[in-house]
């Protein structure tokens, strides 16, 4: 345990805002962890339902949910969705996307990718908000929450176990201190988000498929198209595997 809180202090001040494990030491040990990941999904899934479980009309808590979200995370990952939004729309080889991916700049793909995110995010709550009033499920709405940033984080810390970076960078040195093993603590520690959503079970596990599948698809298109995993695609895979996990949620709870 003594040698897995700097790790676990680092993933916290890396994936929060939380102001604790900023140091460099508590960083170097963060990122030979990635088990680390999936457990700050639990604190951070926690924190971000709070809202959901506010008497408030629907349409208030979908736009409280991102904001307490990026309250708690802060927007960097959403810098790796826009600079591949903007990637992605490159006509190039892997060495044209990779030079867009350090462009400062924003671009037409970069704020379709950012606005769609942000919209996913709302419209998830929304449904989880209207499905709980319906259902009498509150905790089950905050359950498929947590269930979908474990699965967000897990699916993040897969890739920072099984890929190569593209080039030195933030991405490099997340997946030069993993091994393929290391992905099997990240899948074992994310496991039991799916039962959060009890007495329901069906959406935590859909949660967690869909975010895993998201990181399979985001993987097969960086290697093809950009060589490889970088800062800028792990970022991403948060943002979208938990967008994709939350509508999952959504969709095997109120469709099955």
């Amino acid at each position: 345990m003594t040698a897995a809180a700097p790790a676990l202090r680092g993933a916290v001040g890396f994936l929060t805002r939380i102001p604790v494990g900023r140091s460099e030491a508590e960083w170097a040990a963060f990122a030979r962890a990635p088990w680390a990941f999936p457990v700050v999904g639990y604190l951070v899934g926690g924190l971000v339902a709070l809202p959901l479980l506010v008497p408030a009309p629907a349409p208030t808590l979908a736009l409280a949910f991102p904001l307490a979200l990026y309250a708690v995370t802060g927007i960097t990952h959403l810098d790796g969705v826009a600079d591949l939004g903007d990637a992605a729309v490159v006509h190039g080889d892997p060495e044209e996307r990779r030079a867009v991916l350090k462009d400062s700049a924003l671009g037409v793909g970069g704020t379709v990718a950012l606005v769609a995110v942000v919209l996913g995010l709302a419209t998830a709550a929304l449904g989880l908000v209207e499905a709980a009033t319906a259902r009498n499920g509150l905790l089950t709405a905050a359950g498929i929450v947590v269930a979908s940033e474990v699965g967000a984080k897990a699916a993040t810390a897969a890739l920072v176990c099984v890929d190569d970076a593209a080039h030195e960078g933030l991405g490099s040195a997340l997946t030069e201190g993993a091994a393929s093993r290391d992905a099997l603590p990240v899948l074992a520690l994310a496991s039991p988000a799916a039962v959060f959503a009890w007495p329901r079970v069906l959406p935590g596990v859909a949660a967690l498929l869909a975010a895993l599948a998201t990181a399979g698809l985001l993987r097969r298109w960086a290697c093809r198209r950009l060589g490889g995993v970088s800062g800028d695609v792990l970022g991403a895979t948060n943002e979208l595997a938990r967008v994709a996990a939350l509508h999952a949620g959504v969709i095997a709870w109120t469709r099955f």
